[in-house]
């Protein structure tokens, strides 16, 4: 599958560090360090990572994702599935379970933020079933 995607940010380098975490092929773009790391993560189609938590106290752990190219998706549990384009921008508070990735016919790249704060964490689950997945519309949007 050709990794060509057209967006305004690196698309960076396979993500192998988090391979295990993902479903199909993810690429990671560290943009900025510091005490609010930014990177670009960008997926390719169908692939999206499994249902993870961020953890975090005192303010800390709350992840910002913001669509910058091509279509996918953001669920937290129990919650129906948002669809993301460019410019759409979502707030996941710590310690909501939930998932994101590509649309099945679509690259999909995100800008991902994480608020600073103590015990900020990452604790990564199950995948997301491909039943589960599979009933999710395909399309672009």
């Amino acid at each position: 599958m050709s990794t060509t995607f057209n967006q305004a940010f690196p698309q960076g380098e396979p993500n192998d560090a988090f391979a295990q975490y993902f479903a199909g092929q993810s690429y990671l773009a560290p943009l900025a360090g510091g005490s609010v790391p930014v990177s670009n993560v960008t997926f390719e189609p169908r692939c999206r990572n499994n249902w993870h938590i961020h953890h975090g106290e005192d303010g800390g752990g709350d992840q910002i994702l913001l669509c910058t190219a091509g279509s996918g998706w953001y669920q937290a549990d129990g919650e129906a599935p948002i669809s993301m384009t460019p410019g759409s921008v979502v707030r996941v508070p710590a310690g909501t379970k939930h998932w994101h990735g590509a649309k099945a016919e679509s690259w999909f790249s995100h800008l991902a933020f994480i608020t600073p704060g103590d015990g900020v964490r990452n604790e990564w689950l199950e995948p997301v079933d491909d039943a589960h997945y599979a009933a999710l519309p395909a399309d672009a949007d």
